[in-house]
């Protein structure tokens, strides 16, 4: 009789999917660590995907420029913190809208600062202002939702009386947010958590009750 022999498993096909996520992860780190060394203009699809170990027509197939790649990556970035801090972000309402706004602003000052964080805005902001289509990316997918977080925490503060119910929050968070962007922009003076606190001040006390 002759004898038999099990046959040996197929082998298991590669898996795409884990290999795509893998290479994708890499392109947003390779992305956002060369952009942070040699900055957006000497960063390249060829320098980006060296870094990451894969072929530029690999980038190529998924992003149309480097803009788009950086732009993916900062907002996975992004997603990456929300997650650690335990979900999607709110701006705190405690019943003291100053203290709230004085929380969030020295958080943002902190986040402006932090070199993991400012290179890359800053690359996007300018690439923004030169592309049209990429700034309203920009702006749509990481200003828009973030500036919605104060104009639900200053009508949330109309409803309690703390701020008059005229005044249209969409306006009046501009109110915060401008004077830091405008620091951090152009460098004009040191952006520290007293200035953010003075902002607060200064804002709200012409937007208080009147």
């Amino acid at each position: 009789m002759a004898e038999t022999r099990n046959p040996k498993p197929a082998a298991k096909a590669p898996d795409s999917t884990r290999r795509s996520e893998r290479s994708r992860r890499a392109i947003y780190e390779a992305a956002l660590s060369l952009v942070g060394e040699v900055g957006y203009t000497r960063t390249t699809i060829e320098g980006i995907a060296a870094r990451a170990g894969v072929g530029k027509q690999t980038i190529y197939r998924w992003w149309p420029s480097k803009a788009a790649v950086l732009l993916e990556a900062f907002l996975d970035l992004g997603e990456q913190a929300a997650e650690a801090a335990g979900g999607e972000y709110e701006i705190p309402d405690t019943g003291d809208l100053a203290a709230d706004l004085k929380t969030v602003l020295r958080a943002t000052i902190d986040e402006l600062l932090d070199p993991k964080y400012e290179a890359p805005s800053r690359a996007l902001t300018a690439a923004g202002i030169v592309d049209p289509a990429l700034g309203a990316e920009f702006v749509e997918k990481l200003l828009e939702p973030s500036l919605q977080l104060y104009v639900n925490r200053l009508r949330a503060a109309q409803e309690a009386g703390d701020v008059r119910t005229g005044i249209d929050p969409r306006i009046a968070l501009e109110l915060l947010v401008a004077p830091l962007a405008h620091r951090w922009l152009l460098r004009t003076l040191p952006l520290t958590h007293e200035y953010a606190d003075a902002v607060v001040d200064y804002a709200l006390g012409g937007l208080a009750p009147r």
